[in-house]
């Protein structure tokens, strides 16, 4: 049913989407869970309240059954009948790392379960390492990392995993059998033997220039044929003038449409069975351009997931 009151009202879900109470009922096609979580950020804290802006932006987006009209696709896109339903966020306990992360996995394991995909919003970007552990139970499956960093780095905080590692742990993990990562520039905290060891495990990496340089189409070209993809996507692969608020912005990066038609591409490769948006502050951003086009770019992804599942359906019906 059409919601027809404006999008200040009511409770603030994401998209206007409907809430699930219960995990263990979902229905439909994508979960979204946030994490309100950076206990791994060593420098500017603040990604916790990323999920709940996100939520806040994405209300004014909300269409609901109809989606909305895309000129430049020339199709409507996120206008299937209830395949989105916001699961809420994972249980944080304060200060305890490893009590988080495994309520981080077990929601998305639970969402998993049901049969949905998991659109996961941080969080710093070290919440992606239980992310990625919930999806060992699918075979041929490669990651794809858009960032402006590395994330190879070994933990250099004791007793602690941190925002700058999720790469290097997934690399570790046994159930990626690729790995690419896509608008690397500036300055980090991978060194350049990080990047050597990235190279050596069989990662692609391609610097945000390079993307720029060759054009999206010879980049998708680029990314290896898997059954599976988890598609993890930090704020800062955005140029800085996108998005200012996050905790480590990079001048050099994507703009909206590359990051549109690189996710675009990237729905049609295979089959996208998670994914996260991660590192956005919103209080190093008073205007709040970050968290909308944060929810811009999630909403987009949505819909161009939706859409490949429903020409694969048509596909399967008219065989």
């Amino acid at each position: 049913m059409e919601n027809s009151s404006p999008p200040i009202t009511g409770i603030c879900t994401f998209g206007r989407y409907p809430l699930a109470t219960d995990l263990k009922t979902l229905k439909g096609t994508i979960g979204v869970l946030g994490i309100p979580y950076d206990m791994g950020v060593g420098f500017l804290s603040g990604t916790r309240l990323g999920p709940r802006r996100i939520r806040e932006a994405s209300t004014q987006y909300g269409r609901g059954e109809r989606g909305y009209y895309d000129p430049d696709k020339k199709t409507v896109l996120l206008n299937q009948s209830n395949q989105i339903v916001d699961c809420g966020d994972a249980e944080i306990v304060t200060g305890d790392q490893e009590a988080s992360f495994a309520n981080i996995e077990k929601g998305v394991r639970n969402i998993i379960d049901q049969g949905l995909i998991p659109a996961v919003m941080g969080g710093d970007h070290s919440v992606s390492i239980p992310v990625a552990r919930a999806l060992s139970g699918f075979d041929d499956l490669a990651v794809i990392q858009i960032d402006a960093h590395l994330d190879w780095s070994k933990t250099n905080l004791p007793g602690k995993i941190t925002n700058g590692c999720p790469m290097r742990a997934m690399s570790e993990m046994g159930h990626f059998s690729h790995m690419v990562q896509i608008g690397l520039r500036g300055m980090g905290s991978s060194l350049e033997a990080d990047f050597q060891e990235a190279l050596d495990y069989g990662s692609l990496l391609l610097t945000a220039k390079e993307a720029r340089t060759m054009g999206i189409e010879r980049v998708l070209e680029k990314i290896p044929s898997s059954k599976h993809y988890y598609v993890t996507i930090d704020i800062d692969a955005y140029d800085i003038t996108l998005a200012p608020g996050t905790g480590s912005p990079m001048p050099g990066g994507l703009d909206f449409d590359t990051m549109s038609r690189l996710l675009e591409g990237i729905a049609g490769k295979g089959e996208v069975v998670a994914f996260d948006l991660v590192e956005v502050a919103p209080q190093y951003d008073p205007a709040g351009i970050t968290p909308r086009i944060a929810a811009l770019t999630m909403l987009q992804f949505m819909g161009f997931i939706l859409k490949e599942k429903e020409i694969s359906t048509n596909k399967e019906n008219q065989e």
